[in-house]
């Protein structure tokens, strides 16, 4: 028999935990676990690190049935381990449980963490709502799929894996369980996030994605995804929306029906979304209007490398023109746009890294409106090419607290890129930003200079560099 009712009558406390960041993203992962029980039956409790103390999580342990904590690689472990540890000291007994994308990755060696009991792997809804069933009938988690538990005898449980579900059969998410205001107040804009896909089909060689999701993807039905937007926006007044999906464009009906019912309601905001290359060259220039009417405001489209070469080694199926068709596009429709690269992939030729370079070099010239972020390649779990390096001997971290020193986005880059080139790399950066960012006038003098620097490829002595990051505190880690 289940227990619906804590020892006063009162419903069964569920606490969830989003580790500490640098961004002030809504926690979408804990919204869609704690959206998905029964509200009837469990009080959701969501404490976000950046916006509360350790304190206020722990008061609200009292009566909980389990905490969950989302964990992403890299600094937000350091975070989950410290509130983990707090709450094992404080209460005991309490099942402690890590999702995301690290346990997801890493199921059996999280649990050398003593203070965490299981981790879920994947696709997080059915399996969570089924382990807090579990818990509160005092069951076993042996044959839970989609988890990995530590049970009573001390042994470690690796259940089946737990196939990725249709998000239709999903309660929508209840934006009531977050301070949707506060958020808003942090990001300085009234942005809502939002996320009506999971998963993605494609295999890029650098990704986790295709370990995690075995390149499936499932996503909301268009009318359903409209009229929750428009249920949210009458209810939240939002006036930009940041669709966190990680292929957003993977089906076009979902995109006209968004769009339209943007239209038809007239809903006055703006909008954010992902795109591949070759999906932005499929799109009719009817829907291309369609979107910018709707409010399109910027794309995310990645490139990763200038080389077709390197393009086909990494497996991202996209080719070089399409990317440029694709730009061209979003120029003549006034969208912005950021085209993510990254270089230094392990064995990857100077050619490839100037074809990068050159490739950055004529998209940021094409639209001030336009960003092209270069990263280096870090060795980031569950990947095709991590797994390559692993098997030739590079050693990944071994530990929690290495991990959470791991940053894919800051930092230094891997031991595939020499002192020198990474010296050309982060002058380039710098220049080519420089020269064609929207700039005041106090910049105009260092902003010509850039652009006769990036004309001639020519990034000796940069005096300028020196003197604009002078004073500038080291970033923290993502």
């Amino acid at each position: 028999m289940i227990i619906t009712s804590g020892p006063s009558g009162s419903r069964l406390k569920v606490v969830l935990y989003n580790p500490r960041a640098v961004f002030f993203t809504m926690p979408l992962a804990l919204l869609a676990i704690g959206s998905e029980l029964d509200p009837e039956i469990y009080e959701v409790v969501i404490v976000d690190g950046r916006l509360e103390s350790q304190d206020a999580l722990l008061s609200h342990l009292d009566g909980a049935l389990c905490l969950g904590v989302t964990v992403l690689t890299g600094a937000p472990i350091a975070d989950a381990l410290r509130i983990s540890r707090a709450t094992k000291r404080a209460r005991p007994g309490l099942p402690i449980i890590w999702g995301g994308w690290h346990p997801s990755m890493f199921a059996t060696e999280c649990l050398n963490e003593s203070a965490v009991d299981v981790t879920v792997q994947g696709q997080g809804e059915a399996t969570f709502a089924e382990i807090v069933g579990r818990l509160a009938e005092g069951q076993s988690l042996a044959g839970v799929a989609g988890c990995t538990a530590r049970l009573a005898d001390g042994t470690i449980c690796r259940n089946p894996p737990r196939e990725l579900q249709s998000i239709e059969n999903f309660r929508a998410h209840d934006y009531g369980l977050i301070p949707v205001e506060r958020y808003f107040g942090l990001k300085g804009k009234r942005q809502l996030d939002f996320i009506s896909s999971q998963g993605c089909n494609f295999r890029c060689a650098f990704c986790s994605d295709p370990f995690v999701y075995g390149r499936k993807w499932v996503g909301l039905d268009p009318t359903r995804m409209a009229l929750r937007l428009q249920e949210l926006w009458e209810r939240y007044a939002f006036d930009d929306v940041n669709f966190q999906d990680e292929t957003f464009f993977t089906r076009r009906d979902r995109i006209k029906a968004l769009a339209d019912r943007i239209i038809a309601a007239r809903m006055n905001i703006t909008w954010a979304g992902t795109m591949r290359a070759d999906q932005g060259v499929r799109l009719p220039d009817e829907l291309w209007r369609r979107c910018k009417e709707s409010g399109l405001r910027r794309l995310l489209v990645g490139v990763e490398s200038g080389s077709d070469e390197m393009l086909r080694r990494i497996r991202k199926d996209i080719r070089i023109e399409q990317v440029f068709h694709t730009a061209q596009k979003m120029r003549e429709y006034g969208i912005a746009g950021q085209f993510p690269f990254i270089v230094g992939f392990p064995g990857e030729s100077d050619d490839s890294i100037k074809a990068t370079l050159v490739c950055a070099k004529r998209l940021r010239a094409m639209s001030v409106d336009f960003q092209t972020p270069i990263f280096y390649f870090k060795p980031y779990p569950g990947s095709d090419i991590v797994s390559e390096e692993v098997a030739r001997g590079f050693q990944l971290p071994q530990t929690l607290a290495a991990w959470a020193g791991f940053d894919f986005v800051d930092g230094l880059p891997g031991p595939w890129v020499s002192r020198e080139k990474f010296q050309l790399i982060e002058r380039f950066k710098f220049f080519h930003e420089l020269a064609w960012q929207r700039a005041s006038a106090g910049k105009r003098l260092l902003q010509q200079l850039a652009r006769y620097r990036c004309s001639r490829d020519d990034y000796r002595w940069p005096v300028e560099m020196a003197l604009m990051q002078w004073g500038r505190s080291e970033p923290k880690l993502s």
